[in-house]
């Protein structure tokens, strides 16, 4: 097949998409396929179709690292004639030319439902969730009260719009309502700390969420077509799972499956495959735990596109299931084609 390999974009979680690209683009290219590896904001100039496009850029091997810290967004704006158009020069008509796109894009419009929609006006095939699910997903605030709705433990929350009145207690994680990787999150241990952490988080959304804190293991579960995968434990060599801990090797003791009784895995599988289906997420997912002392499990939050570095967690998870990472790529796509 011609397979758009779709990465990057104007996203914080840029550079971890360019390295989900990568490992896609490579994958695929294992697997037969003439894979085209294109970012979405920068788009090409000179060409508007794959056949073209594949002849005149495309590789045998993508390679991309996450750099420590998140992009600056502005400096590439700058850089790029101050142009905030966020969808590049032919990428959708050269996306239309090819048999179905691999998103591998992560937060933005690639992954709260707006790249979804366009496509699905444009009739163009893609990979995972359709624009519904993903928006519902990406905004947490929404996540949560469909958790609630249907009975699934989730930490006490509260919303801030209003930063003159903030009114609760630390220990507490202050996050952006509709970010991922962890940019923007953090954990504040004391009173004095709250403001100055929700105005940090202000530079991501307008919307804030602060979740009472959880003490205990950080777990979390992907899904696969109609199946969750094994659970796998996530133990930061120092702070949380934060953006630093997620895309940085040895950063993170990441143990798949998770040392876990089986009641206990089997409960949050449970958990991750009702809530991908009460948000009407498809093909492919991940659900994140926590779980205190006494073993009560909390689900925190759900990604629609959760990433496919070399340090992901939904690769390991496959790979604990006798599925390798080119295997789960063909999989993605071809559960994908079933939505068409």
């Amino acid at each position: 097949m011609d397979i758009v390999v779709l990465a990057g974009g104007l996203s914080d979680e840029r550079d971890v998409s360019l390295s989900s690209g990568s490992q896609i683009s490579n994958a695929l290219i294992k697997n037969g396929h003439r894979v085209l590896l294109l970012d979405l904001y920068i788009g090409m100039k000179d060409v508007r179709e794959f056949e073209e496009a594949y002849r005149l850029y495309g590789k045998s091997k993508y390679t991309y690292r996450v750099p420590k810290k998140a992009p600056d967004l502005q400096k590439m704006i700058r850089e790029n004639q101050n142009r905030t158009n966020q969808i590049g020069m032919n990428v959708i008509s050269i996306c239309q030319s090819a048999d179905i796109v691999f998103l591998g894009l992560h937060g933005g419009i690639g992954e709260n439902g707006v790249l979804q929609a366009l496509f699905d006006l444009y009739q163009i095939k893609y990979t995972g969730s359709d624009y519904k699910g993903s928006l519902l997903a990406m905004d947490k605030i929404v996540s949560k009260e469909i958790m609630v709705a249907n009975n699934i433990p989730t930490p006490e929350w509260w919303v801030i719009e209003d930063y003159d009145e903030v009114n609760m207690e630390a220990p507490a994680v202050v996050k952006p309502n509709d970010n991922g990787s962890s940019i923007g999150v953090e954990i504040v241990d004391e009173q004095s700390q709250l403001m100055a952490s929700i105005n940090q988080a202000k530079k991501y959304s307008d919307k804030i969420l602060v979740e009472k804190k959880i003490i205990g293991r950080e777990f979390s579960v992907g899904i696969l077509g109609n199946q969750a995968l094994p659970v796998i434990e996530l133990i930061p060599k120092e702070g949380f799972y934060d953006y630093s801990n997620k895309y940085q090797a040895g950063a993170t003791e990441e143990i798949t499956p998770a040392n876990l009784q089986p009641n206990l895995s089997k409960k949050m599988q449970q958990i991750a495959l009702k809530i991908f289906r009460k948000l009407d997420l498809k093909v492919y997912g991940r659900v994140d735990f926590l779980m205190n002392s006494e073993n009560d499990i909390y689900c925190i939050e759900v990604n629609s596109l959760p990433g496919m570095t070399p340090t992901s967690l939904l690769p390991q998870e496959a790979l604990a299931k006798g599925i390798c990472y080119e295997e789960l790529c063909q999989q993605i796509v071809e559960l994908s084609l079933e939505k068409y």
